[in-house]
């Protein structure tokens, strides 16, 4: 009985464990199918998936990447070629109405002149801004190689007129541009001038007239006090692909000029043109800082060029302007803006006799390319046209 109850006992102890046994290895093959499931599903299985039998692979093909557009470059201006427009802008200022030339053209039209008409010539011209000794000059050796007596022959006028002209612009003075690198340094032009005379446009167009003549320019943007002055001056450089150095506004303007000239040095661009903020000729601080740009450019490289704009309407006041400015920065050249329409274009004479200093760049119009450079020649024969 004993041993009978024994081995009941035993079996039942036998089959609890065997009962456990299979629920514990059933529940552990459950989780391994959840998990082999759960990483077909989400293709997240650490190793490489392996297709069902009888089912063929298909290959993976990667994504093409996509193309990237091309930065689109804009159209730059293609500057009109210098020799062209000197005649366009010989026409237009023989198609103007300043007074110099009408006085001019009276004295050449008239069969008879008397000594009313002399005097009259001579207040036009010195209206005109030539200057009471050029305009007496000019006069006197009309008179004397017309030998007016009642009489005139209007062909022998002209061409007389336009050799005592021609002696006033004074054709000799060089006007040539100092442009052409000198060694490792850029060819370096300063523009300096009043509020209000076109400086920052003329910069701009100077810039066209070399591009045009094939140099690699770079523009420095000193004027950092107009508002909106550099943004202008970059505007102007972008059209023809020229670069500009800037800051921002309220920086010292010497600073500027300094980075500029070192830009083109690093560049090995042929000219830097620097333009720099208007300011009254009365104003000592302002002009003894224009100065100081002047001298802080020249510790990179020799300034080559230092042109001053002067609208050409101002007549006398622009001459006052003229000789502070030379007397700061040693000016090289003039600058002559509105040359056209009411201009008194007696202020070419009178600025060259009084500071010794040639006029090398005119403006007629407001137009991008209607900057050029200064010709005696067609300066005078414009004047006498009759067209």
């Amino acid at each position: 009985m004993d041993t009978l109850l024994f081995l009941l006992i035993l079996a039942g102890v036998i089959l609890t464990i065997g009962v456990a046994t299979i629920v514990v290895v059933s529940s552990r093959r459950s989780i391994s199918r959840g998990k082999d499931r759960d990483q077909l599903e989400q293709g997240t299985g650490a190793g490489p998936s392996v297709a069902e039998p009888g089912t063929p692979e298909v290959p993976v093909t990667a994504p093409e990447p996509a193309e990237v557009p091309a930065e689109s470059t804009p159209e730059l201006d293609r500057p009109e070629p210098v020799r062209s427009r000197l005649g366009r802008l010989r026409h237009k200022l023989a198609g103007s109405n300043n007074p110099l030339a009408r006085g001019l053209l009276n004295l050449i039209s008239s069969d008879q002149l008397d000594e009313n008409d002399w005097e009259d010539l001579e207040t036009v011209l010195i209206s005109s801004d030539l200057g009471v000794g050029p305009a007496t000059e000019l006069v006197d050796n009309l008179r004397t190689r017309l030998r007016v007596d009642g009489s005139g022959d209007a062909a022998k006028a002209r061409e007389v007129l336009r050799e005592e002209l021609l002696k006033l612009v004074d054709p000799s003075m060089d006007r040539s541009l100092a442009l052409e690198r000198s060694g490792d340094n850029p060819a370096v032009v300063m523009v300096v001038g009043v509020n209000g005379t076109g400086k920052t446009t003329t910069v701009g167009k100077l810039a066209r007239v070399l591009v045009a003549e094939e140099k690699d320019v770079l523009l420095g943007a000193a004027d950092t006090f107009r508002a909106a002055a550099a943004e202008q001056l970059e505007t102007w450089g972008a059209r023809v692909g020229v670069p500009t150095v800037r800051k921002d506004e309220g920086t010292d303007p010497a600073s500027v000029a300094f980075d500029a000239v070192a830009a083109g040095i690093d560049q090995e661009v042929d000219v830097v043109i620097v333009d720099t903020a208007g300011r009254l000729h009365t104003k000592t601080g302002l002009m003894d800082e224009l100065g100081k740009v002047k001298r802080v450019m020249e510790k990179k490289a020799p300034v080559t060029e230092v042109l001053l704009v002067l609208d050409a309407t101002t007549g006398q006041n622009g001459l006052t302007q003229a000789r502070i400015f030379a007397e700061v920065v040693n000016v090289t050249g003039i600058v002559l803006t509105k040359l056209d329409g009411s201009a008194k274009g007696g202020i070419v004479v009178q600025v060259q006799r009084e500071l010794g200093v040639p006029v090398k760049l005119i403006g007629l119009g407001e137009g991008p390319d209607d900057l050029a450079p200064f010709e005696p020649e067609g300066f005078v024969d414009a004047l006498l046209s009759e067209n």
